[in-house]
């Protein structure tokens, strides 16, 4: 067997965030057991797709235009994104289950039919969408791993921008929140050599929030902290302007 190869077949993915965390409340274990199967996007996990069986983006949301958030916290950016673009769908991907739980119980609330959830990692995600198929991606406050020698863990590393890249349409945006300065340098460095252009030209470009936002629970405490929010936005590298 090969050494990069889990014994299922699964290739070796170090994984630094964590999974759970505090006691998930008998409500949320209701909503992971009876809701979160019918948000599914299809198999996608090695357990479940070993064969890497490709997703068909276009049946998961009927032809809508596919959108990505990548790690949505407790999602509320999830949410109402889905809200406010009733012409797209957008799968969220996060592996911590006590956040994917918070996310059930607003859909619960929430009128969205065009929503889909990945508990897991993104990785897995990209293994099984086919080649230009995202129009828009977001990765909204990522876990900071502020130490220096713990950088390569952070999303803005080849290992996850390299298949971000080959999943979105030329000319799809991709934005990046993050009140750390040194995430904020990594990712200029990091992003345009996986195949996409920072669209700034002036400080309000990154120092102002999109007309869209929805701010989330991480934005709200790095104010508090008097710690600087970034707003950054990029184009995937590409003649092609996506739908939606």
């Amino acid at each position: 067997m090969s050494q990069d190869r889990h014994p299922s077949g699964a290739p070796w993915r170090n994984f630094y965030g964590r999974f759970k965390g505090k006691t998930i409340r008998a409500s949320q274990k209701d909503y992971l057991e009876n809701d979160l199967d019918d948000l599914s996007p299809g198999p996608i996990g090695w357990d479940v797709n070993p064969d890497r069986t490709p997703l068909d983006p276009q049946a998961i949301f009927d032809g809508k235009p596919l959108w990505l958030e990548i790690g949505f916290g407790g999602g509320e950016h999830l949410i109402g994104m889905a809200q406010a673009n009733r012409q797209i769908g957008i799968i969220g991907c996060e592996p911590f289950i006590n956040g994917v739980a918070m996310l059930l119980g607003k859909v619960r609330q929430a009128d969205v039919d065009n929503l889909a959830v990945h508990p897991g990692d993104v990785r897995d995600l990209f293994d099984v969408l086919p080649d230009a198929c995202v129009s828009k991606a977001f990765l909204n406050y990522p876990d900071p791993w502020p130490k220096a020698r713990h950088h390569r863990r952070r999303f803005v590393t080849p290992e996850h921008l390299l298949p971000l890249a080959r999943v979105m349409k030329p000319g799809a945006e991709f934005r990046v929140a993050t009140d750390i300065e040194s995430y904020v340098r990594q990712t200029l460095e990091e992003v345009p050599k996986a195949g996409f252009t920072w669209t700034a030209e002036r400080p309000a470009d990154w120092q102002q929030p999109w007309d869209d936002w929805i701010s989330t629970r991480y934005e709200q405490k790095a104010i508090r902290e008097d710690r600087t929010p970034h707003y950054l936005t990029f184009l995937r590298d590409g003649d092609a302007a996506p739908a939606g």
